[in-house]
């Protein structure tokens, strides 16, 4: 029997990414072909040393995970680089390609959404049934997870306390959606906003997002997993959905593995920003755990309620959303009445510096310089003049589907 694993001994990671036609972009339901090139056979999950390849829900998405807990982040952006460029050479031969960035910019949900139809069809299906996952909040919604261990009450009500402070801020790191529809949707990170509530049929199951004040196993159950057992119930006569990964909480407490997930990150445009984003929120969760800016009691006292308005600030205006919470401020080390969330993150990064390698250094460096993805899509779009919104955002999307092929940012600037 293996030894427990504890607060930052180890990560689990996953990327997901869109499937789409290799010229005109559209997305693209291959997935279990893409899988059986691989493998020579369909299934859910395949591992390939280090990095498996995987399928949830929509059959136009491919997610790319550490096949075991990882010692530490440095190097995986390698890793998965690689296995892009394997999955890519794949789909050239299917006429396809892997796009990044949280949501497929032109996609029609209620139209393309093709359900994964093999291995665990049972479970999509009971989603499907209940949730109708048509809509962009099922089918249109590519993410990071973060999975960070814990052994015990302890850590995990510390963890989560962290965790909790946290999810607001990380739109503004990493909001990667501004297009949706075909058009600026008017929010910096349209991804969170749409799965804010997708669920909204059994509130319960979502909540707002941000995780009920639970710090220890047994109010988890009571406060969190019970409540949305007993809603779904008259809904899921069978059962299949009984389960802990029903809570699509920004951060979920996966007790059956001893961690907790966040799943408030929307993909980069490279797996090298992908991994400096999961540095930077290991470091700042580090300090909050350790007590570097305030006390886990105090970091417990934080209401949903205040948190859950400043995530939707942050995702409407990302990095540019104004804080005004004085005494959440104060949680970060921050004595300022007010602060932008992106000098809240310079502030972060200068006194709890992540551990950066040649990969990703750059890729931090022009988030914190240029804003998160969704701002620098946003400025090139606005820029470009072009009066054809569908065709600029077509060339845009093609640029960003070669900076994930070629391993670089994308920078915002024009040129």
């Amino acid at each position: 029997m293996s030894e427990p694993l504890h607060l930052f001994d180890a990560f689990g990671v996953e990327l997901e990414y869109m499937i789409v036609d290799r010229h005109r972009l559209d997305v693209s339901p291959i997935a279990d072909k893409l899988i059986k090139a691989d493998c020579g056979r369909v299934e859910a999950e395949i591992e390939r040393g280090p990095i498996s390849w995987s399928n949830e829900l929509a059959l136009h998405v491919i997610e790319f995970k550490t096949t075991s807990p990882t010692k530490q982040l440095s190097g995986l952006a390698e890793q998965f680089q690689q296995n892009v460029a394997d999955a890519n050479a794949h789909l050239e031969r299917l006429g396809g390609r892997l796009l990044p960035s949280a949501m497929h910019p032109w996609m029609d949900p209620f139209k393309e959404m093709k359900l994964w139809p093999h291995e665990y069809n049972e479970v999509y299906e009971a989603f499907d049934r209940i949730f109708d996952c048509r809509g962009h909040g099922w089918a249109n919604l590519q993410s990071v997870h973060l999975n960070l261990p814990f052994h015990g009450d302890e850590e995990f009500g510390r963890l989560h306390a962290a965790v909790r402070l946290m999810l607001p801020l990380l739109p503004g790191l990493a909001a990667s959606s501004p297009i949706m529809d075909g058009r600026l949707s008017g929010m910096l990170d349209s991804r969170l906003e749409v799965y804010r509530t997708n669920s909204r049929r059994v509130r319960s199951v979502a909540g707002d997002v941000i995780p009920e004040q639970a710090f220890t196993r047994e109010e988890y159950d009571r406060l969190i997993f019970q409540p949305m057992y007993a809603e779904i119930a008259p809904l899921d006569p069978d059962g299949v959905l009984q389960e802990e990964f029903l809570n699509a909480r920004g951060a979920i407490a996966r007790f059956d593995r001893g961690a907790i997930e966040i799943r408030v990150i929307d993909i980069q445009e490279c797996p090298a920003a992908d991994i400096a984003v999961l540095q930077t929120t290991v470091a700042v969760l580090r300090a909050l755990v350790d007590e570097k800016w305030s006390e886990t009691s105090a970091q417990r006292n934080v209401s949903v309620e205040r948190l859950h308005a400043i995530l939707c600030a942050v995702i409407r205006d990302g990095e540019q959303a104004l804080i005004t919470d004085v005494e959440y401020l104060q949680l970060f080390g921050i004595s300022d009445s007010a602060c932008l969330v992106s000098d809240v993150w310079k502030h972060l990064v200068s006194v709890q510096p992540p551990e950066l390698d040649a990969a990703t250094r750059p890729a931090l460096e022009l988030i914190l310089n240029q804003g998160p993805l969704s701002r620098r899509l946003t400025n090139r779009i606005v820029r470009s003049g072009n009066a054809d919104f569908l065709e600029s955002a077509k060339q845009l999307y093609g640029e960003l589907a070669d900076c994930l092929t070629e391993g670089r940012s994308f920078n915002g600037a024009m040129f």
